[in-house]
């Protein structure tokens, strides 16, 4: 059975992003990259909800060819391109087929979403990895469909924003913790204390 792992950076204070959905005030620095990397190459899908999907598909693509970025994020992009996503939404259309992901992309409407990732966990093969969506991991958290989250804390507060965690979900038990030589991130690695690890 394949494991669901949410992905996503929080401030100190527990906060998804800053006041108007500013996320680039987290400290998303080169060992948040790293870890997004060994992420998404221990994965073989990639699950998004609607307007991370519709982020992160105008701006990954195109950052596997372009040398201003860092190995890592070319890395992370060519990665992003040849991976399968399940992209949960009533309001996504799928992309064009001249994008680089037409072949690799599939909608599940929301009605739908309970039943096609169970399918998807069910599976043979490698992670399933949720980058941003929060409401949708939250959804699921409760639901009992997320096996690990893997929350970066970034060394800062913001004060205010949008909180990380919604819902009455469940306790968490503490998996492992990690720390950088070059950053003062700290990455937690969760579980539900009800899922089967």
């Amino acid at each position: 059975m394949r494991k669901l792992i949410v992905v996503n950076i929080m401030s100190l204070d527990g906060y998804f992003e800053g006041p108007g959905g500013n996320v680039m005030a987290l400290p998303m620095d080169e060992s948040f990259d790293r870890t997004n990397l060994e992420h998404i190459q221990n994965a073989d899908t990639v699950l998004l909800g609607g307007t991370s999907y519709g982020m992160f598909s105008g701006f990954w693509p195109n950052v596997e060819q372009d040398p201003t970025f860092s190995t890592t994020n070319r890395e992370f992009s060519k990665r992003y391109n040849a991976i399968d996503k399940v992209v949960v939404s009533d309001h996504v259309e799928s992309p064009a087929t001249d994008h680089p992901w037409a072949d690799n992309t599939r909608i599940v409407p929301r009605s739908d979403s309970y039943e096609a990732i169970s399918q998807l966990k069910r599976q043979q093969g490698g992670d399933i990895v949720v980058f941003a969506s929060r409401i949708l991991w939250n959804d699921l958290l409760i639901h009992g469909l997320v096996d690990e989250l893997h929350l970066m804390i970034g060394a800062t507060t913001l004060g205010a924003g949008t909180p990380i965690f919604s819902g009455d979900h469940p306790a968490l038990r503490r998996l492992e913790t990690r720390t950088f030589e070059d950053s003062d991130n700290i990455l937690v690695r969760y579980a539900p204390f009800d899922a089967a690890n």
